[in-house]
């Protein structure tokens, strides 16, 4: 049904504007308990065998929202109804911004594909965290945290420890973005120095409330086996409990899309089928040269249930979808979790 009727309509519309219109309209009509009773019976997996304990959180299945569309958790509690086992917010920024000029969402069709340079808009950690306030304590829910673009990178610790100390009681783990490719000078961020700067200061504060809220690193899937090796001795040395790869790529390669429509779009990150190999290869190279001693959440071109369980076999613990939700509709959820346990 998805697929036949209800992605077509959507399709119809600007990506950006039917994006928050249907969240929006999500949003009134599971305040209507018997409908949300019935899709949470339709959408959810039940079965203690795709429970994960990961970072000392148990997660009741691998499959999460990935960051990006629900940016300001607005919409936790209505896309949990979905069966999601954890849902990441953000990216989240100490102050609110507009992000880049619109247009600025982009559907690849025949790709199965997105490109998005959205700029990180979100607003504020403030107003997220009074959202974050009224959620069910029983969703697993992760915070991606990230600089505003008014910061200068050599103020940008100063933002990130912000973020970590509004949204501590509030999130399940954090999420360190230090990748985004739609913000001037972002990937400056995946500098060591600027790592080894902040990690001190935000295992300190774990330290001083006495709770630890696992941090993780959201790595570019374009790195070479070389950035690959230092990521890994960076995650091992500064005590990161974890990786997320990857997020969108710069790269136009391999895509049935025309040069000339790519032209007009323009820059952005993208997301989707083309990079599902791309981001399966980091995930198995990161394992394999760990021995498979960092617990890595696998993203990147999720679009059937088989694509997440290539990655989990690549070495991913858990999973996150974003394009393939939109592609592939809510039922991709259940049909990966219904793929694990058989």
């Amino acid at each position: 049904m998805y697929k036949l009727i209800v992605r077509p309509l959507l399709f119809c519309f600007d990506a950006e504007k039917i994006h928050y219109f249907s969240l929006n309209i999500l949003k009134i009509i599971l305040i209507i308990y018997p409908i949300r009773k019935i899709v949470n019976k339709i959408y959810h997996s039940n079965d203690k065998k795709l429970e994960r304990e990961l970072f000392g959180i148990r997660f009741p299945n691998p499959v999460g929202l990935a960051a990006g569309f629900d940016k300001n958790g607005k919409y936790i509690k209505e896309l949990s109804s979905f069966g999601f086992g954890f849902i990441e917010i953000g990216t989240i920024t100490p102050k609110s911004q507009q992000g880049n000029p619109k247009k600025r969402l982009f559907r690849l069709i025949e790709d199965q594909a997105i490109i998005n340079r959205m700029g990180i808009n979100n607003d504020g950690n403030q107003l997220c965290i009074e959202r974050l306030k009224k959620v069910n304590k029983n969703i697993v829910i992760g915070g991606n945290i990230g600089k505003n673009t008014t910061t200068k990178n050599e103020d940008s610790v100063n933002d990130f420890i912000d973020n970590f100390k509004v949204l501590h009681d509030y999130v399940d783990y954090f999420v360190i973005n230090v990748s985004c490719p739609n913000v001037n000078h972002f990937k400056e961020l995946q500098d060591r120095a600027f790592l080894e700067e902040l990690l001190p200061l935000l295992h300190q504060f774990n330290a001083e409330k006495g709770i630890k809220k696992p941090i993780l690193l959201k790595i570019a899937p374009d790195l070479n086996e070389s950035q690959l090796d230092e990521t890994i001795e960076i995650v091992n040395a500064l005590k990161i409990d974890g990786i997320v790869a990857t997020n969108t790529t710069t790269k136009r390669e391999n895509l049935k899309t025309s040069a000339k429509n790519l032209e007009v779009i323009g820059n952005g990150g993208l997301s989707g089928l083309p990079l599902k190999q791309k981001s399966t290869q980091v995930i198995k190279y990161i394992s394999e040269k760990s021995n498979k001693t960092i617990p890595i959440i696998g993203v990147g071109g999720i679009m059937t249930a088989e694509d997440a369980i290539e990655k989990i076999n690549a070495g991913a613990s858990l999973v996150q979808i974003y394009t393939g939700f939109i592609y592939s509709g809510p039922s991709l959820i259940k049909k990966i979790n219904r793929l694990i346990v058989q």
